[in-house]
């Protein structure tokens, strides 16, 4: 169940990887005169920084491990309220949580991203920050919650976890807040079976996320420091062997995001007509993914019958995608009950957690169906679709199976 990236996994992967064995050397960090040295992570830094405009770049080792930094430089801690979407994986939240921070869950739109009017309807005094989600490869609302964020002095940190190589209004997603993360691990549109980035145009940002990254060190080194450590951090360093696979797979990035899109608008002409159907809506028609094709059938119960039908299921049954089926979340289940975030001295909020506390995403997500272009994933609701590799006949194909099935319910 993999994500685009996969599919083209070859020669250039390979041969990177090769380079990195033959050397013996695979720890990020070396003498850059020794031949035995690749510097891949910093390379790989480098080449998302000029590819995507942006100052800083900071590859490590996942995107959970992404977020968690990210919030650490920007000083999000107890008493902390963070505003995060109902639909999006459960690291959005969780990595809140290890700051001791407290997630607030708010509404999605027809776009299946943070609804930028219940957003700041949910904003209260111990709002620190709005985590935009780029769900399934669409953009969020980011002028919309931008200036909700200026307005009230929040921070503005986007996970780009599922987005990563789009753009928003001509800006790469993830460089258009404070901070922005990715996540490279096998379901995302490039991949190493795991990794991740952190990206900001603040350089003092950059500096207390790598410091936190790495036991406190400071950046701009190659070698190891004794003695001259800024804070207390923690290791979320990327290795060598990630970071030589996905420099492989970015430089294949545009030619997977034209690929599909070419797919996904296919898919979507010959479906489009269908009576009773709609489509979520796109916020940046050019610079969405295209990783999945989101339709709307009329009611729960058609999209239930459709889904059945396809042997696949609803975004309401997405796993922990949704905040319902977030059990843990939920109730709360810290390892140690004393690190509950909501029961800290700090937090005078009254954050709660229940099913069906968002009725209007609820709404949403139990008559959608999430029709798989490049993310394979039972686990997003996306069982039932194309991959990458798909040929035009498959495609066809499958809309025609698509076509036939929603018009046998409708």
């Amino acid at each position: 169940m993999p994500g685009p990236g996969y599919y083209w996994i070859g020669k250039e992967e390979e041969q990177e990887l090769l380079d990195l064995i033959r050397a013996r050397y695979l720890f990020r960090y070396g003498d850059e005169k020794d031949p035995s040295f690749k510097h891949r992570v910093k390379t790989l830094e480098q080449e998302v920084c000029s590819g995507f405009g942006v100052k800083h770049a900071l590859a490590v080792s996942s995107g959970t491990a992404a977020l968690i930094v990210a919030m650490a430089a920007a000083g999000i801690g107890p008493g902390d309220e963070v505003i995060v979407p109902g639909y999006t994986f459960i690291a959005s939240m969780s990595s809140v949580i290890f700051c001791n921070a407290v997630p607030v869950l708010a509404e999605v739109d027809e776009s299946l991203t943070l609804d930028p009017k219940d957003v700041e309807s949910r904003i209260t005094p111990h709002t620190k920050a709005i985590l935009p989600v780029h769900m399934i490869g669409n953009p969020a609302d980011l002028n919309a919650l931008k200036g909700i964020a200026d307005k009230h002095n929040l921070l503005l940190i986007e996970d780009t976890a599922q987005a990563f190589g789009g753009s928003y209004k001509g800006k790469r997603l993830g460089t258009i807040g404070l901070l922005g993360t990715y996540s490279f691990n096998i379901f995302k549109t490039i991949n190493a079976g795991d990794g991740g980035m952190v990206v900001t145009g603040n350089e003092d940002l950059y500096k207390q996320a790598f410091a936190f990254h790495d036991q406190g060190h400071f950046p701009l080194r190659m070698g190891v420091e004794v003695g001259n450590r800024a804070v207390i951090g923690q290791n979320f360093r990327m290795t060598e062997l990630n970071a030589a696979v996905l420099l492989a797979q970015f430089r294949k990035l545009d030619k997977i995001l034209e690929r599909l899109r070419t797919l996904k608008a296919r898919f979507k002409r010959q479906i489009q007509d269908i009576a009773g159907l709609e489509f979520r809506r796109i916020n940046d028609s050019d610079g969405e993914c295209g990783t999945i094709l989101t339709v709307l059938l009329p009611d729960r119960k058609s999209a239930d019958a459709v889904a059945e039908r396809l042997n696949t299921t609803t975004v309401a049954h997405s796993g922990w995608h949704v905040y319902n089926n977030m059990e843990n979340i939920l109730n709360m289940r810290t390892l140690n009950p004393k690190n509950n975030p909501l029961k800290n001295q700090h937090y005078k909020g009254k954050a709660e957690y229940r099913k069906g506390m968002l009725p209007q995403t609820d709404r949403l997500l139990e008559r959608a169906i999430n029709i798989s272009v490049g993310v394979v994933d039972a686990g997003l609701g996306s069982a039932f679709g194309i991959n990458l590799e798909s040929t035009d006949q498959e495609v066809d194909r499958q809309a025609e199976r698509f076509r036939t099935t929603v018009e046998s319910i409708l």
